[in-house]
């Protein structure tokens, strides 16, 4: 039994989108090495915690909430969600939520004796959108915010606040570098969205994909990859133009991706898309992090 709820708690943990709560401190981090010359390891652990069990938090209410909406249904496409599918009750995934909301408060206010209140104006938002992303008056994702939310707090704020954490300044080049990551994830949920509309309108699920239909999902997807490939340019701009070749994969990935969608009008093969979304986040960071160490 113990086993059963150990699987189903992975399932709930949805492993595959940590990397979008990774992604942004570990670039922030280079960043502010490479800019300031800082990095301190208990303050970027800390950070790093804080943005997973954000992440955690934010599944495990979206499967709970999802369910109780009747938004996941056994047309679903999409990997198993525990609360739907009977592996566990609502009651138990809300409260492994709400300890991960609670993992996430302890790390803030470890970060706000360093930082101060800006910690808060972070923090706050973040933590209350956990729950508000998919319930309360005003769910993002039943609204077709979903993408805008991503871009916002898991781009521009995640990766300029960790940048702040690190070295107690807003830089400029944080605020660039979290409007490619956050567009680069926005990917990922425009993908999602693409696949589950049949499902989403039949639930009143309202995604950009549902509201406006497939041909403006794939333009969105399209307006994401090329605005973070401009982001390359910038780069060059503000005479940091090393960090430029991390845009390359983007490129090169990202054809793929939009070649796929036209090939693939929807269906679980859209999974393999993004899949290959997750890896185009990947390369950036990777070739992020490589360009700060060469050049």
């Amino acid at each position: 039994m113990a086993v059963s709820l150990f699987k189903s708690c992975l399932l709930a943990a949805r492993f595959k989108t940590l990397p979008a709560a990774i992604v942004p401190v570990w670039v922030a981090c280079v960043l502010a090495w490479k800019i300031r010359r800082v990095f301190d390891p208990s303050l970027a652990l800390c950070t790093l915690c804080a943005a997973l069990a954000i992440q955690l938090a934010t599944n495990f209410f979206n499967d709970a909430i999802d369910a109780r909406k009747g938004a996941d249904t056994a047309r679903r496409l999409g990997p198993v969600r525990v609360t739907a599918s009977g592996l566990m009750r609502p009651r138990a995934v809300m409260a492994i939520a709400s300890g991960f909301l609670g993992v996430a408060m302890a790390c803030g206010m470890l970060l706000y004796q360093v930082r101060g209140w800006p910690v808060l104006a972070i923090g706050v938002p973040s933590l209350l959108l956990t729950y508000g992303y998919t319930g309360g008056p005003f769910p993002l994702a039943y609204r077709g915010m979903g993408e805008a939310f991503v871009i916002l707090f898991f781009g521009v704020v995640a990766v300029a606040g960790s940048v702040f954490i690190q070295t107690g300044e807003w830089l400029p080049a944080g605020f660039l570098l979290g409007l490619q990551i956050g567009l680069l994830s926005a990917v990922l949920i425009s993908i999602n969205n693409f696949r589950d509309r049949d499902e989403d309108a039949t639930t009143g699920k309202r995604t950009l994909a549902v509201r406006f239909g497939p041909q403006v999902a794939e333009w969105l997807i399209r307006l994401e990859i090329g605005l973070a490939a401009i982001g390359g340019w910038v780069w060059v701009a503000m005479d940091a133009p090393s960090f430029a070749w991390a845009s390359v994969p983007v490129l090169g990935i990202g054809w793929h991706i939009i070649r796929g969608l036209r090939a693939v009008p929807s269906g679980p093969d859209c999974n393999r898309l993004l899949a290959l979304g997750g890896v185009q986040l990947l390369c950036f960071a990777v070739l992020f992090h490589l360009a700060a160490r060469i050049a």
